[in-house]
């Protein structure tokens, strides 16, 4: 091991040995009992490193040459792996990421939780792992990130305009992409005919610094049902520029079920408080599942939230519905239910489901699917969970049998923990998209339930991301 602070020089460490991955998708080595992250590291490298920031207890790093290669390192099969944040772990085999998916669940839940995990079931890992979400969304850049080849052309030679997706820690900088392998066609398609369209008619891309531009965001989402929706998010375009682009994509692409577009000046890029307008087609596309003997579909709209792999999230609710064990006569609260997706899966199985969800939209989607597939015993409400979710509401609705609950990456907020202390329902199957924030909230739990069954579920392929499914249950 070299450090050599000489002139500012660099701290450089050779044959720094790769002993584990972190949570964040990066490699992890030891030098002195300093923690170093290094970034594209696998377990199992030998690599020469340069270290790229130093704290008291931890530094981060890059790799300048591997000298041995892990077993479990691959060849990133996208071009644009290194540069783009999508896939962090393309250079890891796919049985080695499920390993230490499983590995990092398990240990957030010792760690966090003190919970016994020696009977946690094998992850279920994705049928499919490239081209497997059903959404995606774009960003036009006036502001290209330039790669060493970018920068032999002269400055005014060069093309600035970008239609692509944010360079990780710069918000400012879009990666122009040739080709995405998380969406299937026609998703790549559309994205380069939008933007050839766009540079042929000299329509502007937007100035992330400055909000200026015509062109700032493309939606592409699609379902199983092959259904394609298309969204459009001009800032300052022209009616003439936006009806020129979206004939283009109506003429183009006759497989379009919902071309949309949203017109958003504000300074960021949220569009749940915009308008949106329909060019042709629908308004929405649909997606299915099977539930038992027959089917359940779902309205997706272009604000509505649905899990974005729409096979793993056929597998995710199955467990969910398993681990509940429903006999037929139970009253169930879905916390955080989004488009009432599982509350709707459910519903066949309990005697009745009664879902809660911030999003006043999501809950219109929520009883539109109810609507839509003749399910009469759901019943939604919209609002913040800790102030919905009261003694009042539990002595108007009733005890629940069974929680379900599906909250984001922060987990729930302690009045919410405080309230299913409360209840003492006998059963809660908690999802979750952060091992870390759920071990967090089971810690708590633990004062009145057992986590019984542990199954941790993969839904984005080629990232550190995965969900995890904990069975808790009352203690007598």
């Amino acid at each position: 091991m070299s450090r050599n602070r000489k002139n500012a020089e660099p701290i450089r460490i050779s044959g720094l040995s790769i002993i584990d991955i972190a949570e964040e998708g990066k490699g992890v080595g030891k030098a002195d009992e300093l923690v170093i992250f290094v970034d594209k590291a696998v377990p199992g490298d030998v690599v020469d490193i340069r270290v790229v920031k130093k704290k008291k207890n931890f530094a981060e790093a890059i790799i300048e040459n591997v000298q041995t290669k892990s077993e479990y390192r691959v060849d990133p099969f996208c071009s644009h792996f290194g540069t783009c944040g999508g896939c962090k772990w393309q250079h890891m085999d796919y049985d080695a990421q499920l390993r230490f998916k499983q590995k990092n669940v398990e240990a957030a839940l010792q760690r966090l939780a003190k919970i016994d995990t020696s009977a946690m079931e094998p992850i279920l890992g994705s049928a499919t792992n490239r081209y497997y979400r059903n959404k995606l969304e774009y960003t036009f850049s006036n502001k290209r990130w330039l790669n060493s080849t970018d920068m032999e052309f002269e400055a005014e030679g060069r093309e600035m305009n970008a239609l692509g997706f944010h360079v990780p820690l710069r918000f400012d900088k879009i990666l122009d992409i040739e080709h995405c392998y998380l969406q299937a066609e026609p998703s790549n398609s559309l994205r380069l005919r939008v933007r050839e369209y766009a540079l042929k008619n000299d329509i502007s891309f937007y100035d992330l610094r400055n909000h200026e531009g015509a062109l700032r965001n493309l939606i592409i989402r699609t379902s199983s049902t092959g259904e394609v929706m298309v969204v459009v998010v001009f800032a300052y375009a022209e009616q003439e520029q936006i009806n020129g682009l979206m004939e283009h994509l109506k003429v183009s692409f006759p497989e379009i079920t919902a071309l949309l577009y949203i017109e958003n000046q504000k300074k960021n890029d949220t569009i749940f408080d915009q308008e949106v307008i329909t060019y042709a087609g629908r308004g929405h596309i649909f997606e299915q599942m099977q539930v038992d003997n027959g089917l359940v579909k779902f309205k997706i709209g272009a604000k509505s939230f649905y899990q974005t792999n729409s096979d793993q999230a056929y597998e995710l609710y199955k467990i969910t519905k398993e681990f509940a064990d429903f006999k037929g006569d139970e009253l169930v609260y879905d916390l955080y239910t989004g488009a009432g997706t599982i509350a709707n899966f459910v519903a066949g199985n309990v005697k009745q489901v009664v879902g809660i969800e911030y999003v006043p939209t999501a809950i219109e989607d929520a009883k539109f699917n109810s609507e839509l597939n003749g399910i009469n015993n759901t019943i939604f409400y919209a609002g913040d969970m800790k102030d919905i979710l009261t003694g009042h509401f539990i002595a108007e609705h009733g005890k629940p049998d069974v929680v379900i609950t599906d909250p984001p990456r922060a987990g729930m907020h302690t009045d919410v923990v405080e309230r299913l202390l409360e209840m003492e329902a006998e059963k809660i199957v908690y999802v979750s998209c952060n091992a870390a924030t759920q071990a967090r909230d089971l810690a708590l739990l633990k004062e009145k339930y057992d986590a019984v069954r542990i199954k941790p579920v993969d839904m984005f392929p080629h990232t550190q991301h995965v969900e995890n499914v904990v069975l808790l249950k009352l203690r007598p």
